[in-house]
């Protein structure tokens, strides 16, 4: 096994489906959950997927040899400072937030030393959130990136990356930087112009009527707007600077694309949706 005692802080979709696919895939060691109020813990009992819960960091984490962060990231200092105390000496910090550079820092001022901190980003996920929402196949077939730090210890590496392979995923590195660029178009982007679009529809005096007539590809598209509004509030300002230079990059094309319409500009318009539609069936 990967690690004997696991504690996952934060007992949401992302956390409970860490341990229900490692509790499937015969996962022997103890899941313990660190969690803000009884009823998530308690939910989690029951459902099979953890096989303690508590509120107090003293009863689960200094037997925890691997302790999983699985909350939103403007949350991540703040636990940090409620389990470094209580922190073993060999003891791997990692996490599932979707921004690197935000945690590794969060990480330095609370913890000091980074050798046995594993930031991670598990790139899977549903609109669906709280622990009811935890599904065992969630990460099969699916990536996650780590972005260790120079100071991290490779037996650390490791360890983290072995108990995601029993998940079914494929694991990956990065440096923080350039995970915090590629995900800032692929994935924060994708979710603020999805908010931004439900958000400018339902604002219009026929909103009722343009959500009544919605047809599918709007329902494809807005999935995503019913994310947890907190999860991305915070991760827009903790990836702020990357998040901020895609959407200047879509602002300029939005701006072209305006300009061909405009001037009925047949063949610049056909030619950017194919351009567009040869690049989305070549990655799908």
């Amino acid at each position: 096994m990967p690690c004997k005692h696991l504690c996952i802080i934060g007992l949401g979709m992302i956390g409970g489906s860490l341990a229900a696919a490692l509790k499937q895939k015969g996962f022997s060691g103890h899941i313990s959950a660190l969690v803000r109020g009884a009823e998530a813990g308690k939910r989690g009992v029951e459902l099979g997927l953890v096989d303690q819960y508590s509120l107090n960091p003293a009863d689960v984490i200094p037997s925890a040899d691997v302790i999983m962060l699985a909350v939103p990231m403007l949350s991540m200092r703040q636990q940090l400072a409620a389990i470094a105390a209580h922190l073993s000496d060999d003891a791997i910090v990692t996490d599932a937030g979707s921004v690197k550079a935000a945690f590794i820092a969060d990480a330095k001022m609370v913890l000091k030393d980074m050798s046995r901190v594993v930031p991670g980003h598990p790139i899977a996920g549903r609109e669906k959130t709280g622990v009811d929402a935890a599904d065992a196949t969630l990460y099969e077939g699916k990536r996650v990136l780590l972005t260790p730090t120079e100071q991290t210890l490779p037996e650390a590496i490791l360890k983290v990356q072995q108990l995601w392979e029993l998940t079914g995923a494929s694991v990956e590195s990065l440096t923080p930087e350039h995970h915090d660029r590629v995900l800032a178009a692929t994935s924060h982007l994708p979710h603020i112009l999805a908010y931004t679009l439900v958000d400018t529809l339902a604002t219009q005096q026929e909103a009722e009527e343009i959500f009544r007539y919605a047809a599918g590809g709007f329902r494809d598209f807005s999935r995503i707007a019913s994310s947890d509004p907190v999860m991305w509030r915070d991760v827009c300002i903790s990836n702020r600077q990357a998040i901020l230079q895609s959407m200047d990059s879509l602002e300029a094309h939005l701006k072209s694309l305006r300009q061909s319409i405009e001037a009925s500009d047949a063949d610049r318009l056909e030619a950017t949706f194919h351009r567009a539609k040869t690049a989305r069936d070549k990655f799908v």
